[in-house]
């Protein structure tokens, strides 16, 4: 079975790339986008009472109230909620941690795709489980501990999301650098003298619900 043979600093860049697409400012612009407030009124300017029109024999259709189709106020509501955690797989132990990506390709045999944000779930798992390291930028250290961008790689190859799906989690990854402010790219944020584990997951935390937010 073929496998994704990226390195950590080839999906970043891949990441970036996309992020900086139009297509993708799109979609990040537009779950932020909310509903304009209303218009001041003009001052000294007083509306004239307007007859109201005599109640219908029969209560009218309570969707006619709505300003915006009920499905749309069932979408709008689904992606407020917080980013399921993932389906409840275990990973392999820490002997897997250490040993070649090759070993478990047999993992994705029969796996379906996966939202970002169920991605991303799944690399903070690794994280969390197999231990994160900062230098040197690899896949994973001696120890088999991972980087951000090593665990997003890895959630890909145990069978956890396709190949443009571990791009989209990136890409997230990266809205959410650029919303706290740092210009770069994931790895060097993660190589930051003094960054910690609990900044990692945080990361990546934050960025699974900016993904979940808009239905990825």
């Amino acid at each position: 079975m073929a496998m994704s043979v990226l390195t950590p600093d080839q999906l970043d860049a891949q990441a970036s790339q996309l992020h900086d697409t139009q297509a993708w400012q799109q979609i990040v612009s537009g779950w932020e986008r909310t509903a304009p407030e209303p218009g001041p009124s003009l001052a000294g300017h007083t509306e004239p009472a307007r007859a109201q029109p005599p109640a219908p024999d029969r209560p009218a259709d309570w969707r006619s109230l709505l300003s915006v189709p009920v499905d749309r106020l069932i979408e709008d509501s689904l992606r407020t909620l917080p980013a399921a955690p993932p389906p409840e797989r275990p990973l392999p132990g820490r002997l897997g941690a250490v040993l070649p990506d090759r070993v478990h390709a047999w993992r994705r045999v029969g796996q379906s795709d996966l939202r970002p944000s169920v991605h991303l779930g799944y690399a903070r798992q690794i994280l969390a489980e197999w231990g994160w390291q900062n230098t040197p930028y690899r896949l994973r250290d001696a120890r088999g501990a991972r980087c951000v961008c090593g665990a997003l790689l890895t959630a890909h190859r145990l069978g956890y999301g396709s190949s443009a799906t571990v791009d989209r989690a990136g890409a997230w990854l990266i809205t959410e650098l650029r919303a706290q402010g740092w210009p770069g790219l994931i790895g060097p944020w993660n190589r930051v003298p003094g960054r910690t584990a609990t900044e990692a997951l945080t990361l990546i935390d934050r960025a699974a619900r900016r993904a979940a937010l808009a239905g990825h």
